[in-house]
């Protein structure tokens, strides 16, 4: 048996030195002067060691006393090492709280995410769920606090912003399963604890004869000549909003007519090609004078450093007397879409030019240049049937029946 005194007095040697004192505890002393406590049992055939501590910071008395509590475990049938294995376990998940992984889950895909998605997500946990559930244990959280935390941000009214949240809660603990921090997605059991969400509409002119007049009506604008292009240019090419405003010269390649925009800009982050038609080209050349030599298409008024502001071409429309009921400028796109497919184009050559999601993500990797010969004709066969609406002719639809005449 060993004594404090035997323990103090023991000087290292040129091979570790081991001081046993009963029931498999014993003291190892290093060559440079460490002492550790180990303990030596076996479990299920097998010789294990497990350590007890640091000498002097565990005394005998101490050492002792874990050796005891080791050995209750053996007599019951545990492993001592398994049993000190899950509680450190235990102590580690009372760290995993919903912020920490949430936090984590974010860094994780911030490289795939725009900043400004990246931002409001990070901003929707802060203000909505990191409160309320931030601190606790992520195993932990139940659905009923889960659903109460989601209730707070529905008797706001903002419905469709519990929705979106419940959707990163759900996201986040699915991340925190396939990396060992939870057990299960408690999001998935508030299915249906949401009203069903109601169907956005973008307000759109759809209408041949109103198309006619709102084209005539931004022919008349008396604002920038600037804002004047981009009003001029957005029906032709139906893109997004802020994917017009973020027009960069460096994209727009006249020679092969087609403006490429990169990956980062897209909403669905894959580079998406617009072919450019004749009338689109005559309206970027002749605003290339005034902004070319800066880096946007479509400048702000302040600042060419800037593109010009989300607001520029929605106040332009309402300052010729569409309501917001009548006319966005999303509503392009809608009008596009509309015409283009009662025209009879293949449904996937414009879903494709609208740049829309792609199920198939192993094919949305390839699909940035698919249907693009078609692409190219039903974007001059476009801009040739806005032109002869503008005019005042009778327009002829560009469908399936005489798409060979712009082959």
């Amino acid at each position: 048996m060993l004594t404090d005194a035997a323990i103090r007095n023991a000087k290292p040697g040129p091979k570790t030195l081991k001081l046993f004192d009963g029931g498999g505890l014993y003291l190892e002393v290093a060559p440079a002067g460490g002492k550790w406590w180990r303990l030596k049992y076996r479990h299920a055939g097998k010789e294990k060691r497990i350590s007890l501590g640091v000498y002097p910071t565990i005394s005998l008395k101490d050492a002792r006393e874990r050796r005891d509590v080791a050995r209750k475990l053996l007599a019951q049938g545990v492993d001592p090492s398994k049993a000190r294995q899950e509680q450190k376990a235990e102590a580690a998940a009372e760290t995993l709280t919903f912020e920490k992984v949430a936090r984590e889950w974010s860094e994780r895909f911030k490289p795939k995410w725009s900043p400004s998605h990246s931002l409001d997500i990070i901003q929707r946990l802060e203000k909505n769920i990191f409160p309320q559930l931030g601190s606790h244990p992520i195993r932990e959280i139940t659905a009923p606090e889960l659903l109460a935390a989601i209730r707070l941000i529905e008797g706001r009214g903002a419905v469709e912003s519990a929705r979106r949240v419940l959707q990163m809660c759900g996201q986040i603990f699915r991340y925190a399963i396939a990396t060992g921090q939870a057990y299960r997605d408690i999001a998935a059991d508030l299915r249906g604890s949401l009203p069903p969400a109601r169907e956005k509409h973008h307000a759109s002119i759809t209408d041949p004869k109103a198309v006619a007049q709102l084209l005539r009506a931004i022919d008349g604008y008396q604002g920038s000549f600037t804002a004047l292009c981009a009003l001029r240019i957005a029906p032709l090419v139906f893109v997004r909003p802020g994917e017009l405003r973020h027009a960069e010269w460096s994209e727009i390649d006249f020679d092969k007519a087609e403006w490429r925009i990169p990956a980062a800009k897209m909403k669905m982050r894959e580079q998406h090609i617009v072919p450019l038609s004749r009338q689109t080209v005559a309206l970027l050349r002749e605003l290339h004078p005034l902004t070319g030599s800066g880096r946007y298409v479509f400048p702000s008024v302040r600042t060419s450093a800037r593109p010009m502001s989300e607001n520029t071409v929605l106040a332009a429309l309402r300052r010729m007397g569409y309501t917001k009921d009548e006319m966005t400028g999303h509503g392009f796109r809608s009008m596009a879409s509309t015409l283009l497919n009662e025209m009879g184009w293949n449904r996937d050559a414009i879903e494709r030019q609208l740049a829309h999601a792609e199920r198939n993500a192993v094919r949305a990797a390839y699909n940035f240049a698919e249907f693009l010969p078609e692409r190219r004709r039903m974007m001059q066969a476009w801009a040739d049937y806005l032109e002869k609406l503008k005019s005042g002719e009778q327009a002829t639809p560009i469908g399936a029946a005489n798409r060979k005449h712009f082959s």
